[in-house]
């Protein structure tokens, strides 16, 4: 029996498949292929590893239910097809020493592009005119925004936030990047701030975009004191995660003109109860956390590339790319 057994989720085509097998070719490793390549284009890939190959895993790739995880005995890696890996670094799911890699560097252009389609849709008021549509009406909403000359503030500057910044200065704007180490620079931005430059910046922002992960100093970033700190024609975003927005301070400050509008692909709670003011708020725009997942093919194929390389890098005793635990 080899001493390292990967048990691979992904549902790969043939030719990624030899890539794999490749990847690990005399090496004392050996890959059980389970994935199913029917799911590849699907919104949703299920890691379904059969019982009888949980006890000789050392590694997996894919989400599997982390209530699995101590099915596992001797697992020592685990590379998620998801960026987030909140699930699995809680304490007690996985046993001490068990490296957890993401798929970090696929979701930067998807997400950024959704993010990049909602500002520019709540500029021009599409959403209001699309309610128009429903009703019927014929009728002039008046004066729209550019994103020309605008001072765009990302909070968050990893993948997402990077490319997001990218994108809106190709059309013109001025970027200014918000992190933790405010010494390390990122793409597409012009010009880095720390998070404790927060309250001086925002008054100045036209839009603001969060691509933030979920951490106890991140929960209600945007609370209703920095929401009244904008501008009345300022543009919210958020595609990180949901609680970093007080949803009950955005209802109130979208009721009383305080922001031109919000874009969120995610919220707090998700899904969005239906009794949520912000469904019903014009200068709203939401849509079910599709901005990541698989909705664009380019994805995939980027998750697959980051779980190749770390195979080969797993196989041959080098460090593991995208490391989170």
């Amino acid at each position: 029996m080899s001493k390292k057994v990967i048990i691979n989720c992904l549902p790969l085509t043939d030719e990624e498949r030899q890539a794999f097998s490749m990847a690990t070719a005399g090496t004392d490793v050996r890959q059980e292929f389970v994935g199913n390549p029917m799911q590849r284009g699907t919104m949703s890939w299920q890691a379904d590893v059969p019982a009888d190959l949980r006890e000789a895993a050392t590694a997996v790739i894919g989400n599997i239910p982390p209530a699995d995880c101590a099915q596992y005995p001797h697992l020592e890696w685990l590379q998620t097809w998801s960026a987030g890996v909140d699930r699995y670094v809680a304490p007690g799911v996985l046993a001490d020493g068990v490296q957890v890699t993401n798929a970090t560097g696929a979701y930067g252009q998807t997400v950024s592009e959704h993010l990049f389609a909602m500002m520019w849709a709540l500029m021009r008021n599409l959403p209001m005119y699309a309610r128009q549509q429903g009703e019927h009406r014929w009728h002039d909403l008046g004066r729209a925004l550019t994103p020309v000359g605008a001072n765009v503030l990302v909070i968050g500057t990893g993948d997402i936030g990077s490319h997001f910044a990218t994108l809106c200065k190709a059309v013109g704007a001025h970027t200014i990047g918000v992190r933790r180490d405010a010494s390390r620079p990122a793409d597409g931005i012009d010009e880095m701030h720390g998070f404790d430059e927060l309250d001086t910046l925002l008054p100045d922002a036209d839009v603001i975009a969060l691509a933030v992960p979920a951490a106890p100093d991140t929960t209600h970033l945007i609370d209703g004191r920095r929401l009244t700190m904008m501008k009345s024609t300022a543009i919210l975003l958020n595609a990180g995660r949901g609680n970093a927005i007080d949803p009950r301070a955005l209802a109130r400050a979208l009721a009383e003109d305080q922001l031109h509008g919000a874009g969120l692909d995610v919220t707090e709670p998700e899904p969005l109860p239906a009794s949520s003011p912000l469904w019903d708020e014009p200068h709203c725009l939401i849509t079910p956390h599709v901005a990541g997942g698989n909705h664009l093919a380019v994805t995939e194929d980027r998750i697959v590339a980051i779980a190749l390389d770390n195979v080969r890098r797993y196989a041959h005793g080098e460090p593991l790319a995208n490391r989170r635990k």
